[in-house]
């Protein structure tokens, strides 16, 4: 079974990626968004630039002993998104998950910013009653507004939790303003570390559909520098990689999956770009 996307751009395929959609049961599509970054913009090359570098990585995953030569997906290329017109982008985001799930395949998401996750997740509640997210962050992103912006990758999760049949569980944060704590449920907030807590709460998350969103600034700048709001005092890139041999046995519960807020112009050896090239390998191997 095909399906019909919106407009898109085709800047190379990722490592391994097949050629034909009606075969593939996952999709990797680049969201190009970067309307709303607050310090640094350039996500919008985010897609293209892990494409690029996924060439140096094997198909073959030592981590969960699996390679992507083994499965079905294809990669869809990147949407083509009107610049500074987000309320725009955010429909046509929607509609093309939508599609993607509708159709009975999995979604893996290379953005641009964050608030791709806010697009991606109403196009999957057009699918699902409820889903439970799995929010990865170094920020809160609890605001209501960023200078007056609802719509904005610093209120994202904010956003999320208004959405009907959303449950949201966060972890790795580091970095809030006060007035965000106040709005976070405690049970479901793990701040600092993400290992520990992921193990703790996989029985919560069994049952249930879930989409998984990824900012890469939850790794601590030294390892992950090409990033749109870089915060010290991270977990380092094994610790990030080890995750996902913890969350495979979600797999047939995963809906979607999203990895945010790469910035190429601050990441000029491609270190970055690397990690998030390999942390899409794990995905599709772990969830697909």
């Amino acid at each position: 079974m095909n399906f019909e996307l919106p407009l898109r751009d085709n800047p190379g395929l990722f490592l391994a990626a097949g050629d034909d959609p009606s075969a593939a049961r996952g999709v990797i599509l680049g969201i190009p968004l970067d309307d709303t970054s607050s310090f640094r913009p350039g996500s919008r090359f985010a897609p293209a630039a892990v494409r690029l570098v996924s060439r140096n990585l094997e198909e073959y995953s030592i981590y969960c002993g699996k390679t992507l030569e083994q499965l079905p997906f294809y990669d869809a290329g990147d949407l083509v998104l009107a610049p500074g017109d987000t309320g725009s982008s955010r429909r046509t985001i929607a509609r093309a998950v939508s599609t993607i799930v509708g159709a009975g395949r999995k979604p893996f998401l290379l953005g641009g910013e964050h608030t791709v996750t806010l697009a991606a997740v109403e196009g999957c509640l057009e699918h699902r009653d409820s889903l439970n997210i799995l929010y990865i962050d170094a920020h809160a992103d609890l605001r209501p507004s960023y200078m007056d912006f609802p719509l904005s990758h610093a209120s994202v999760a904010y956003q999320l939790q208004r959405l009907p049949g959303v449950t949201l569980y966060q972890a790795g944060i580091r970095s809030a303003a006060r007035e965000e704590l106040t709005r976070i449920h405690t049970e479901r907030f793990f701040p600092f570390s993400l290992y520990e807590p992921l193990e703790k709460i996989i029985p919560a998350l069994q049952g249930h559909p879930l989409y998984i969103s990824l900012d890469i600034d939850v790794v601590d700048p030294a390892f992950a520098p090409g990033v749109s709001a870089p915060e010290p005092g991270g977990i380092t890139s094994g610790e990030l990689l080890r995750i996902f041999s913890l969350l495979e046995p979600l797999r047939e519960h995963v809906v979607a999956f999203d990895l945010v807020e790469i910035c190429p112009p601050y990441d000029p050896a491609a270190v970055t770009a690397m990690l998030g090239a390999k942390i899409m390998r794990e995905a599709l191997l772990s969830f697909l």
